[in-house]
């Protein structure tokens, strides 16, 4: 029979799930292939990257099981509609008949509700974990920027975020000569850290022997700097105050606002620092003037 051989609906979504899990595991494992295991920053932020591809893959699979789900229940109620019409009007018996369900086919019921329970604890499981912090963070910054009529403007979590950042900043002041893209910044930082490297070479140590950086590894740091998506922090920010000859101002949820290059008499740069933007990692976004003051003060 037809019914015996093609699949159900709730097998096929079970089985595209599966697919894209498959998928995603061997893109997660590529991914950590290409970073060296004694790179922290970058596996630190390689973390915060797979924990977001795993949660959207799960909210994702979670409102396409809702909606099988909700289709399904309406098939169901039309056949039994139409069932019970049949037998008000005295139909033959054998016409109202429920179909056959085979043992095989109530085998892949159960498991495909199974694999539906399972998707919707790691959904939970991901709100619970993740949105919580994330979202008390998010208002405590707004609160602190809203102070000075500023909101966050949203940079992308692709180990680019503090160059962009500072990029977007440049570009809302126009400034004659200081608008860099990030590729110039990247490269204009490591110039920069190579040619001063006294002023950061005591901040920089092997993660497996704690000793300072040789002149071998620190030049491999500066060429991370110039040439990958290597994360930035605060000792790039405070060569790219040197570069740009501004001080830079970094706003957090929790603590006082960083200031770097203070030597500097002009309007700060502002970025933002997320410790929870992505789940696990850190994130820099940019700023700019607050559009709705009264609705930012609702939220």
């Amino acid at each position: 029979m037809e019914g015996e051989t093609e699949e159900s609906p709730e097998e096929q979504l079970t089985k595209q799930h599966r697919k894209e899990k498959k998928d995603l595991q061997a893109k997660i494992q590529s991914m950590k292939n290409a970073v060296p295991k004694n790179d922290k920053k970058r596996r630190k932020q390689l973390t915060e990257e797979i924990a977001k591809l795993e949660a959207d893959l799960s909210q994702k699979h979670e409102e396409e099981i809702r909606q099988l789900k909700s289709t399904v229940d309406i098939k169901v109620e039309e056949v039994l509609n139409g069932v019970e019409n049949l037998k008000m009007e005295g139909g033959e018996k054998e016409e109202v008949m429920q179909p056959r369900v085979t043992k095989a086919q109530k085998r892949r019921d159960k498991k495909a509700a199974q694999e539906r329970e399972r998707e919707s604890r790691i959904a939970e499981a991901e709100v619970q974990n993740l949105q919580g912090v994330r979202h008390q963070e998010g208002l405590m910054l707004a609160q602190k920027l809203a102070l000075q009529q500023l909101q966050i403007k949203e940079i992308p979590s692709d180990g680019h975020c503090m160059y962009r950042a500072v990029e977007d900043q440049l570009a809302q002041r126009s400034l004659p000569g200081l608008v860099m893209s990030v590729k110039e910044l990247r490269s204009r930082t490591a110039e920069h850290m190579r040619s001063h490297a006294d002023d950061f070479l005591p901040f920089l140590t092997n993660p497996n022997t704690g000793d300072m950086y040789t002149t071998d590894e620190f030049e491999n740091y500066c060429s991370e700097v110039e040439h990958t998506a290597a994360w930035g922090g605060q000792l790039e920010l405070r060569a790219l105050t040197q570069v740009l000859k501004l001080p830079i101002e970094v706003i957090q949820a929790n603590s006082s606002a960083i200031k770097i290059g203070e030597e500097f008499n002009s309007d700060p740069i502002t970025l933002v620092y997320m410790r929870h933007a992505y789940g696990l990692g850190e994130h820099y976004n940019s700023v700019e003037r607050l559009k709705d003051p009264a609705n930012a003060e609702d939220s």
